[in-house]
């Protein structure tokens, strides 16, 4: 873990806790060794500290390109674990690299949806996932979040800022489908239901 990851993962956390006192749920749930997919919705561009901030294990994640324009940026994002994609195209280099963290037993939050909608629905999921996921043959967490996309209505205490995290599809799960186009849909429609089933699950317990 580098020092700026460190520095953010406890700043992120901090702050949250203060200003908006999220409820989170299920961190028990992540494998306490090992690679692993966190997966989540994908509301606001606040998604990945806050959800990586409350993930009991250290993870990668995913960033624009755009961030990385020269050297310095790069440096920067890279310490604090993102890894460059391009949008809109398959970026095979960025799939390898998720292979690659997780292969090496770290964790790495990717969005199914592939992008964020602040609309606070459930999107259709990109193949992408079910790719890393039937290669590294790692445990997925789900994960649902809510409120962030809202930061002002979570200050003031209109709505509720939480984080629910699931129990994990099995490592071995994913690998057991052949490598071919409809096995990746179906393993990133099957890590969506299950996100659904979160996001069902919490706003009938929380009344959101």
């Amino acid at each position: 873990m580098t020092f700026l990851y460190f520095f953010g993962y406890h700043l992120s956390k901090n702050l949250t806790r203060l200003f908006f006192r999220p409820i989170i749920i299920g961190q028990e749930n992540f494998p306490p060794r090992g690679g692993f997919i966190l997966a989540s919705n994908h509301i606001s561009n606040y998604d990945p500290p806050i959800v990586g901030s409350w993930c009991p294990r250290e993870v990668y994640f995913l960033a624009k390109k755009e961030l990385f324009p020269n050297r310095l940026m790069a440096a920067f994002f890279r310490k604090i674990n993102a890894i460059p994609v391009k949008r809109g195209t398959i970026d095979r280099m960025a799939i390898e690299a998720c292979i690659d963290k997780i292969n090496e037993g770290h964790g790495m939050t990717i969005f199914p949806e592939g992008t964020r909608f602040d609309d606070g629905q459930l999107h259709p999921p990109k193949p992408g996932i079910g790719v890393i996921a039937n290669r590294t043959g790692c445990p997925v967490v789900p994960a649902y979040i809510h409120g962030t996309n809202r930061l002002m209505d979570c200050l003031k205490r209109r709505t509720k800022m939480l984080i629910a995290y699931g129990k994990p599809l099995p490592a071995g799960w994913a690998a057991s489908f052949p490598p071919e186009k409809e096995s990746y849909i179906k393993i990133a429609e099957t890590i969506m239901s299950e996100i659904s089933d979160l996001k069902i699950e919490i706003h009938r317990k929380y009344n959101l």
